[in-house]
């Protein structure tokens, strides 16, 4: 019987923890000693990486996304508008999504996620209009192939038009349908064990596309099954007024009418809280997933992270949809984080180690983990190394805070669960020329 693989990652240029200035050791997917500057591995290693050129980061966490939005990137009907308006331009067109079209946008998605350093992403897919009603299994056999973590959340409408809602008709399934493919995909596909790739939340899209009942029977569904809620909230001063006129209360208040107010449940977004209630989603455990290009580009607002923080709630970071965006970029995703978040707190209170932190551990903590987001003896074996060996980084001092400061935009090595999957700027065993140019096509033939 061979021996099992012990790689050293060894003297990184700089890290998060000058603990492990030395590198770290990993075998059989995690991550099994920390190593101070001078100090060897305590048994012999099979593969030694000189990381002397390389900033050595625990694998980032995307904690909101929405994959197939990679088809609508910049797309003209919809620039320059805010969300509700932005919205109903381009739910007639997401309605015309195909399984290949599924499939091709999850990996120009997650391909772009890895060779920028991220290893574990979650989706809030929503959108199962007739012939797609096999969305999700396409995204976890893609997320397979490219061997990337997953949490992959079975988002729904069943708010229609006609019904008060946001979206046509066309794009929203009945509640019992939502509900028995839930249950039929957590049995199917989830892993509730440690070091999981493939998990499986329940994500109803918003309070303007789903029903009360369903916020509901949704949350009940997801205790039975011991699995994670999701759902957009907060974001803009329309879905206030939009809950306010439709339910008779502001959003947390619904949050809490409908059995949602508990640490099972993270929400995307959470920009337009008052005080009180930043208190109450605090001592509920409630997490929230910042997204500061997309809130950004939408004028939404900004989300008060560090209150948020304070008051008990986790905070990680997402990139949210790419046509909200517009891209996949997680490590441009923490630059915009810092520099959205000085602006409300200043620069002392809002360092480059806080924007790591809520990329990594932050995230985790949304996504109910404890094995992935930091780099300690015991934690999965994911981690992103960068070189600063572009124009960008020429002269800089602190190489941790040039990733971020100078504006970092790739990868050199990514590994998740002990398996290299960057080398080199590039993906193991991917076309991605090929992959790129399927991408235009559909995404042509979707706007047409």
């Amino acid at each position: 019987m061979n021996n099992p693989s012990r790689i050293w990652i060894k003297n990184p240029l700089d890290c998060l923890d000058p603990n492990h200035a030395g590198g770290i050791v990993i075998e059989s997917g995690k991550i099994t000693e920390l190593l101070k500057l001078g100090q060897s591995p305590s048994a012999p290693v099979t593969e030694v990486f000189e990381a002397n050129e390389h900033v050595l980061l625990p694998g980032l966490i995307n904690a909101h996304h929405h994959f197939y939005q990679t088809l609508t990137r910049a797309f003209p009907a919809a620039l320059n508008q805010e969300l509700f308006p932005w919205l109903k331009t381009l739910y007639p067109v997401w309605a015309r999504l195909s399984p290949e079209m599924i499939a091709v946008s999850t990996q120009i998605a997650l391909a772009e996620l890895l060779l920028s350093g991220c290893t574990t992403a979650s989706d809030h897919h929503y959108l199962f209009p007739r012939g797609l009603e096999e969305a999700i299994d396409i995204q976890i056999e893609q997320a397979q192939a490219l061997g990337i973590r997953v949490h992959l959340t079975r988002g729904s409408m069943s708010l229609g038009e006609d019904q008060g809602g946001l979206p046509p008709r066309t794009t929203i399934q009945s509640e019992q349908q939502i509900l028995t493919d839930s249950e039929r995909l957590i049995r199917e596909y989830h892993d509730p064990k440690p070091g999981a790739m493939v998990r499986i939340a329940l994500a109803p899209c918003s309070p303007f596309s789903v029903s009360e009942a369903l916020m509901n029977a949704t949350a009940k569904l997801a205790a039975e099954k011991n699995v994670r809620l999701h759902t957009h909230l907060a974001e803009t001063d329309d879905e206030t007024d939009f809950c306010i006129n439709m339910f008779g209360v502001r959003p947390v208040d619904y949050l809490e009418r409908v059995g949602w107010l508990n640490d099972r449940v993270w929400l995307a977004h959470g920009i337009h809280f008052n005080k009180e209630e930043i208190s109450r989603l605090g001592a509920a455990g409630v997490g929230i997933c910042h997204c500061p290009s997309s809130n950004m580009l939408l004028a939404s607002g900004q989300c008060p992270t560090l209150d948020l923080e304070a008051a008990g709630s986790p905070v990680g970071l997402g990139v949210d949809g790419s046509a909200s965006n517009d891209g996949s970029n997680m490590i441009q995703e923490v630059r915009q984080a810092l520099l959205l978040q000085r602006l409300r707190y200043g620069s002392s209170r809002i360092t480059h180690q806080q924007a790591f932190n809520w990329a990594t551990r932050g995230s985790a903590n949304c996504l109910g983990r404890d094995d992935i987001g930091e780099i300690a003896v015991g934690k999965e074996a994911d981690i992103a190394l960068f070189k600063l060996d572009e124009i960008r980084f020429a002269g800089a001092g602190s190489p941790l805070a040039a990733l971020l400061l100078c504006g970092a935009s790739q990868a050199d090595r990514v590994m998740v669960a002990g398996q290299w999957r960057v080398l080199n700027g590039t993906i193991v065993d991917l076309d991605l020329d090929s992959l790129i140019h399927q991408q235009k096509k559909l995404a042509i033939q979707l706007a047409g």
